[in-house]
Order: C-alpha cells, then sequence, then structure tokens
C-alpha cells in the first residue's frame, strides 16, 4: 500500500499537537456523499468546503464554508447570516485559483493565515467529531470539530438546508 502523504493540514494539526485520524479514498471520488460511503462514515458526519464570494462587498476576502454532505448551501440563509446582501459560489476554476487546491481537496485546515473567512455549518455541533477534507483529493481528516474551530478560527453559522 502505497504510504499516506503528509498534506498541509496534517502538518498545521500535528504541530498544534490536535489528534485526527486519516482516511483515504480513492482520489476520482470529488462528491462529498461518495465520500461517505467509500470510506463508511455516516453523511451527515462528513463535510464538504465551499469557497464563496461576498457580491456587494468591495474587496471582501473570499469565504470557506464548511459543511454536511448531505445539505445544500442556501445562498440567501447564508447572506443574511453575515449580514450582506449576496453571496454566491465561486465557480471550480475560481475556487482553485483562489485556493491553490484542487476542487474535491479544498480544506480550511490547508488555508491557515490565508485571507479567508471561514465558517462551519452549525449542523457540526450536534457531533463530537467530523471529518474534512486533509487538503487533497482522496484524503479526509476526522478530528474533533472544537479542534477544528480552534485551529482554523471559524465560525459556527446556519448556511444549509436539507437537500429534500
Amino acid at each position: 500500500m502505497a504510504k499516506t502523504p503528509r498534506t498541509q493540514a496534517m502538518r498545521a494539526l500535528d504541530a498544534r499537537k490536535i489528534p485526527y485520524q486519516i482516511d483515504i479514498f480513492p482520489d476520482t471520488i470529488h462528491d462529498a456523499v461518495q465520500v461517505a460511503a467509500a470510506i463508511g462514515k455516516p453523511v451527515d458526519q462528513v463535510f464538504k468546503t465551499l469557497v464563496l464570494l461576498r457580491e456587494d462587498v468591495i474587496n471582501a476576502r473570499p469565504l470557506l464554508v464548511m459543511v454536511p454532505a448531505n445539505r445544500e448551501i442556501d445562498v440567501r440563509l447564508l447572506a443574511r447570516e453575515l449580514g450582506v446582501k449576496s453571496v454566491r459560489m465561486a465557480g471550480h476554476d475560481q475556487a482553485e485559483k483562489l485556493t491553490g487546491l484542487k476542487v474535491g481537496g479544498i480544506s480550511a485546515l490547508a488555508l491557515l493565515n490565508r485571507p479567508f473567512d471561514v465558517y462551519l455549518d452549525d449542523a457540526a455541533l450536534q457531533y463530537e467529531q467530523i471529518l474534512v477534507s486533509g487538503g487533497q483529493r482522496g484524503v479526509d481528516l476526522e478530528l474533533r470539530v472544537s479542534d477544528l474551530l480552534a485551529v482554523t478560527g471559524a465560525q459556527t453559522i446556519v448556511a444549509t438546508r436539507s437537500k429534500e
């Protein structure tokens, strides 16, 4: 078996002595629901990191919003929670350009000290641990929600609605 690569996200957690578990899956999977199935974890504990932009604020920092795989971001709700007129999803190319990471591997843990405002959907608060991207496709990290909030400086926010 190939050796697991050390990602920027893992190095950030190691430097802070924060425990985590590594989950590896085929890097051809870019959908968080499929990731959950591949690693045998509950879909509502596997979080995807989305890149969004405030539309009406000049020079605003892009947003990294971590949301559960089984829920959809609600841009109107998010804008209201942030107190701005509107937000929109960054396109794949734009998200990759802003983060330097490939879609499917975007991780707030790999982008510490970079100019992003980081948010975690409050659905995470019902769990002790969740899984987030490890900073590259095919790698998720499972860690305590409290540690994720502490390391990333993320604020919790109501940003999603169920997919039904």
